[in-house]
């Protein structure tokens, strides 16, 4: 396993809560968009075992062609070790990374996608709607849902419905208004619904589709594909 060291170049702040770190790309090193990441601050490595306190899975929320690796998170108060430890790093402060892998690349089969998340989920999805916007081929068109109750909506100059692309963007702040839209736009038999959250959320959506006879060939999951059945299985009546 190649683990990489590697600068932050660049700290935004999104929201009061949410940051996004940039860090350096190592050379040669590339990923698809949907991909995740795993990020680990110093001391990670010390002892005979990796202190996986000090470890996380993360999205990246950027594709290779803007230079940087881009790391979304919400950090709030009080927060976890790792967390708290992010906070307190600066530009210039080194990071590891590695393990890179891409569970939800954006699918080109002529079909409508809908992007479906919570809160900062939508770092997942930054790459996927940039990629289409780029390159259109085999997309019928994309929306995006998400339900987030602080109206601190994040990258609103990417998730801004643009009719032209063939894309719109939809925010809703609470969970019954949430998942009346996730039941509307299951009305689409054939559709491609990208799902990204937590466990809990995952399966909520999942029931929902399930119930309009959404296929689980047809729900894509930031999961490894061993941990599909876990929440596909209902779907296949298991």
């Amino acid at each position: 396993m190649q683990i990489y060291w590697t600068k932050i170049n660049n700290i935004i702040e999104e929201t009061p809560e949410v940051k996004t770190y940039h860090v350096d790309c190592p050379e040669g090193l590339t990923w698809e968009e949907g991909a995740h990441i795993h990020l680990a601050l110093e001391g990670f490595n010390a002892g005979d075992k990796p202190n996986r306190s000090l470890i996380r899975h993360m999205s990246i929320s950027t594709l290779p062609h803007e230079a940087s690796i881009g790391i979304t998170t919400r950090i709030r108060e009080q927060c976890s070790e790792f967390k708290a430890n992010l906070r307190a790093l600066e530009v210039g402060d080194e990071v590891a990374i590695f393990k890179i892998h891409s569970n939800v690349p954006l699918k080109r089969e002529d079909k409508n996608v809908y992007l479906l998340s919570s809160g900062v989920g939508l770092a997942t999805f930054r790459p996927l709607v940039l990629d289409y916007f780029d390159r259109s081929d085999n997309v019928k068109q994309i929306h995006s849902l998400n339900i987030d109750s602080s109206r601190n909506f994040l990258f609103p100059d990417i998730f801004a419905s643009a009719p032209d692309k063939k894309f719109t963007s939809q925010f809703v702040d609470n969970r019954e208004d949430y998942y009346g839209e996730v039941k509307n736009l299951a009305e689409d038999r054939d559709g491609l619904f990208y799902v990204v959250g937590s466990d809990e959320f995952l399966k909520q959506n999942i029931a929902v589709l399930q119930e309009r006879g959404i296929k689980p060939e047809q729900i894509m999951l930031d999961k490894r594909e061993q941990q599909l059945p876990e929440f596909l299985s209902r779907i296949n009546g298991l």
